[in-house]
């Protein structure tokens, strides 16, 4: 695959396979003119840190990694073996993330499968679930990493509230093309009182959930110092989200439809149907 072919979601959802279990893999065979490798050599040692990360992260790589050589046969009638891997999703992902940035379908894979690794770690069944049990988990999982991100930023020199705001405001700029938190909460039509995370669809929250875990990762990554570097690395990250929605054909998330029911709305009628079907054990 060259350069110019275009690279799109489509390219990993189709050399994906399902094993006899029903667990989904990729060939590292496939995966690597997919990445635009033209090497094995190459493509292998990116694999070789992958699986550094993985120990690193505290997996069992050959869990996530299946060394799956096999025999292929020679022109004059040799037998020769063919090194290759059946790879997990995450696996992928940290392929994907030691991979050359400069490649672009090495970005978009990045971002591919971060999101389905993430959707995968909210929920076994993230598919079936409802629009609104989807809003939920991720919501849920959106709270969790603010609080992570806002102590990388603290550690990075954004001290206080006000510095914090600002902070935040940088990572909504870069996603919404500009537009900062004041400009989506009136597109929203939502009162001051409001937050507009309460007020976004699933695919609108996990745009924002990349862009959450991707800042924090890239700030201790990096050792970003200094809230100026820390407001721009968080600029920088909105925007190649926003540019990886586009690479996708997806809808900018300021286009998104904004739900008819909050999160909290969602919360309550779900505490209440618990309840109701508790009083009707008893």
């Amino acid at each position: 695959m060259n350069d110019l072919q275009p690279v799109n979601e489509a390219l990993f959802e189709n050399i994906k396979h399902i094993n006899e279990y029903g667990q989904e893999y990729w060939s590292a065979r496939e995966l690597m003119p997919v990445l635009q490798y033209a090497q094995w050599r190459r493509f292998n040692e990116t694999i070789e840190r992958a699986q550094e990360a993985c120990v690193s992260s505290g997996n069992a790589a050959p869990e996530h990694f299946a060394n799956v050589g096999k025999s292929s046969p020679m022109p004059n009638g040799g037998v020769r073996e063919v090194e290759d891997y059946h790879l997990s999703r995450y696996a992928c992902y940290l392929v994907a993330m030691n991979g050359d940035p400069r490649k672009r379908a090495v970005a978009l894979a990045q971002t591919y499968f971060a999101v389905k690794t993430r959707q995968q770690e909210l929920v076994e069944n993230y598919d079936a679930l409802t629009e609104d049990q989807k809003r939920l988990a991720i919501r849920h999982e959106m709270r969790e990493h603010n609080k992570a991100l806002a102590a990388a930023a603290q550690e990075a020199g954004v001290i206080g509230s006000r510095d914090y705001a600002i902070f935040q405001n940088e990572g909504y700029k870069g996603l919404y093309g500009g537009l900062g938190a004041q400009d989506i909460h009136k597109r929203k039509g939502l009162k001051k009182s409001q937050k507009i995370l309460d007020h976004m669809g699933s695919t609108e929250l996990a745009a924002n959930l990349f862009r959450a875990t991707q800042t924090e990762e890239k700030l201790r990554r990096d050792q970003v110092r200094g809230k100026e570097n820390a407001n721009q690395t968080h600029y920088d990250v909105g925007c190649k989200v926003r540019q990886t929605i586009q690479d996708l054909g997806g809808t900018m998330p300021e286009n998104l439809p904004t739900p008819d029911q909050s999160i909290q709305q969602i919360e309550r009628a779900q505490k209440k149907r618990l309840n109701d079907a508790h009083g009707k054990k008893q």
